[in-house]
């Protein structure tokens, strides 16, 4: 039989260098940025949909998202919608004015940005939280980190 070890620290790993989780989560968002937008794809190689790109970048985690963005607006705990509360690396859900499906979600970086896979300029970009009188309104905010 095995001898079970205690696994210590990875000094090569993201965190060893003093990185917080959030940043490193929004450096392996930034990596994405210019990358083709395809509608359901979830990879460097094909391109990324919105919730393809959310599912990848979390899934560097070992956080398994659903390729969904409806799904994932289940996923984690629900936060306060207003900039005080957001962190980086929260999710922001997405649904289209007059409509109460969701349809769109990205990654909150900071300073009233975020990082997703745009449909309009069909690519990963990284943009300012579009504005309460938008077509496009920010329905929730998940934390799954």
């Amino acid at each position: 039989m095995a001898e079970l070890r205690e696994r210590g620290a990875n000094p090569d790993g993201p965190f060893a260098k003093g990185m917080a989780p959030s940043d490193f989560l929004v450096a392996s968002a930034r990596e994405q940025l210019g990358k083709r937008y395809r509608y359901a794809a979830a990879s460097p190689d094909d391109g990324f949909d919105c919730s393809g790109l959310v599912k990848y970048v979390f899934g560097a985690f070992g956080v398994d998202l659903p390729h969904s963005s409806a799904r994932i607006a289940r996923e984690g705990e629900p936060v306060k919608a207003d900039a005080m509360s957001l962190r980086p690396g929260d999710l922001l859900i997405f649904g289209r004015a007059r409509s109460n499906r969701i349809s769109h979600v990205g990654i909150y970086v900071g300073e009233g940005m975020m990082i997703h896979a745009s449909t309009s300029r069909r690519r990963v970009i990284e943009t300012a939280l579009p504005s309460p009188g938008s077509s496009l309104q920010l329905r929730s905010v998940r934390r799954v980190l």
